[in-house]
């Protein structure tokens, strides 16, 4: 069986591909300048927040090679959450190594899970008239 894949849409894949692997990839790096000037101390959720966008970039490549491109709506939304979630476990990390906490961080995990939820719903819906122009 072999996958026929449009210009455009082998395109569009190849973008988001290597958008999410440099988003992962950035991460990563981040997360070892900060414990390089943090003098070595590391935080569990700093050092995995490259999974955010990694597995979020991956479900929608999945999504895109299996089906059709994301409508733009749900796309937005997805992308939003994995922003969200990124960010939180990154401010997460840098308190967990100042040594302190605050009551905002989870909220970023539950908004960030709202909007990737959101996400995905759209992008299973039917389309519509206005999303097939």
């Amino acid at each position: 069986m072999t996958l026929s894949l449009s210009d455009t849409k082998r395109k569009h894949l190849r973008k988001y591909a290597v958008n999410y692997s440099a988003l992962s990839l950035l991460c990563v790096l981040l997360t070892n300048v900060y414990a390089l000037f943090g003098h070595g101390i590391r935080s569990q959720a700093m050092d995995l927040m490259f999974l955010y966008p990694l597995i979020g970039g991956s479900l929608v490549v999945t999504y895109c090679l299996c089906k059709e491109l994301l409508p733009r709506t749900g796309f937005n939304l997805f992308n939003a959450g994995l922003t969200t979630l990124t960010v939180g476990a990154f401010l997460s990390g840098i308190l967990e190594i100042a040594g302190t906490a605050s009551p905002y961080i989870p909220g970023f995990y539950i908004i960030g899970g709202v909007l990737c939820a959101a996400g995905s719903i759209i992008a299973l819906l039917p389309p519509t008239q206005t999303d097939a122009k």
